[in-house]
């Protein structure tokens, strides 16, 4: 396939919305993303300070890790209700003003009820931006003509990067969790303030009924969000006992893999625009197939350390722009209101996150690790396999 035929089709499938500056809400767009990645990735250093704070057991830091799940999850609802009426620029701005201002109060807050409410209210920051900025990205695509998904959620997980890095900086220069948040805040604000009046304006939809039904076309690429938020969750929390507890490498070196993963989705993500303007979004999806295959069979079964490595950055590289795809899968249907469809996706893939790694964990307690990872290479396999029923019903 040549790049001319699918661009020209985004131009007919996304009739181009006149826009006085699409640079600049392209660059908004970008910040948005970079925020809420920034946001929720500056939250994790903060956790075991949270947990010696208030003196929690595992049981009662996983209660509270929940809340901030629920909170998600109910303004992942309500903001595709609330984008139907004012569109997605404010709830992007409510969004990351929520994320800077709250940011600072989970490291005061010192009771198991205090910190649940803050939680549960960063949360929903997170659930109204991860949402309204997905909205918006569909919106440029169509302003653009062009393919722009797979890198915006890149800036994401740069943002990620950055505020883990920001936040343990900070930290190990001793200074006061308060006194950094207040930083990572401040620069939270000024990002999405100055993002703000770049975003494009064109978001409010029909103002129908507040609920609809859920085609199964959409339930099928959400379950299809879950199963690959699933594996990005248990590459988080498992990768390194595996490597560890299959002797490859030492108890410091463990997190590597997972390294060498988030790089090679992030670099994945970079290209992807360029890739889905070359060989379209089926194609992305299934050539991705194969790196996958070989990544789970290397992690899994490679006998020497440097051979089990390069199967993470494969896995990485092969699911870089299957979520990215499938977001705009969401804005391509007819069966559902945009803002409900791209609702149920992420709230999905966040479900996905939150149960993954304890399904992992089960199962692997049952036949092992290994075997566990196995388990994860074959269901990305069915998410790859079920790329041209997703395509042919967006078509």
């Amino acid at each position: 396939m040549t790049g001319a035929p699918l661009t020209s089709s985004f131009s007919q499938e996304y009739p181009v919305i006149p826009s006085s500056d699409g640079s600049a809400s392209l660059l908004a767009t970008r910040i948005a993303f970079f925020v809420a990645g920034f946001g929720l990735a500056a939250w994790a250093p903060l956790v075991p300070l949270a947990k010696e704070r208030l003196a929690a057991d595992d049981r009662m830091l996983g209660l509270l890790l929940l809340c901030l799940g629920a909170g998600s999850v109910v303004a992942m609802l309500l903001t595709s209700v609330s984008n139907a009426r004012y569109g997605s620029k404010p709830m992007i701005l409510a969004g990351g003003l929520g994320l800077a201002l709250i940011l600072p109060l989970l490291t005061v807050a010192n009771t198991f009820i205090g910190l649940g409410t803050v939680l549960f209210a960063f949360g929903a920051s997170v659930g109204s931006i991860d949402v309204a900025m997905n909205i918006h990205a569909i919106e440029v695509e169509r302003a653009t003509g062009r393919p722009l998904m797979s890198g915006f959620h890149a800036r994401y997980s740069i943002g990620e990067f950055a505020g883990s890095a920001a936040m343990t900086a900070f930290l190990s220069l001793r200074l006061d969790p308060f006194a950094s948040t207040l930083v990572c805040s401040a620069l939270m604000m000024l990002a999405i303030v100055s993002a703000w009046p770049r975003l494009l304006a064109t978001g409010r939809t029909q103002r129908g009924p507040w609920f609809f039904s859920l085609h199964r076309s959409v339930l099928l690429v959400a379950a299809l969000a879950a199963i690959t938020f699933l594996v990005e969750g248990a590459m988080l929390d498992w990768s390194a006992l595996l490597l560890i507890g299959r002797g490859l490498l030492a108890e410091a070196h463990g997190g590597l893999g997972f390294i060498l993963f988030s790089i090679a989705m992030t670099v994945g993500r970079l290209g992807g625009d360029a890739a889905v303007a070359r060989f379209g979004d089926r194609a992305l999806i299934m050539f991705g197939t194969l790196p996958i295959v070989t990544g789970f069979v290397a992690v899994v079964a490679a006998p020497v350390a440097v051979i089990a490595m390069m199967g993470f950055p494969l896995i990485g590289l092969g699911i870089s722009n299957i979520v990215p795809v499938l977001c705009r899968s969401a804005g391509k249907q007819k069966m559902m209101p945009v803002g409900l469809a791209i609702a149920v996706i992420t709230t999905a893939g966040y479900a996905g996150i939150l149960v993954g790694p304890a399904s992992v964990g089960v199962i692997a307690h049952m036949v092992g690790l290994p075997l566990a990872f196995g388990m994860l290479g074959a269901l990305m396999c069915l998410v790859t396999l079920s790329a041209r029923k997703v395509m042919a019903d967006y078509r």
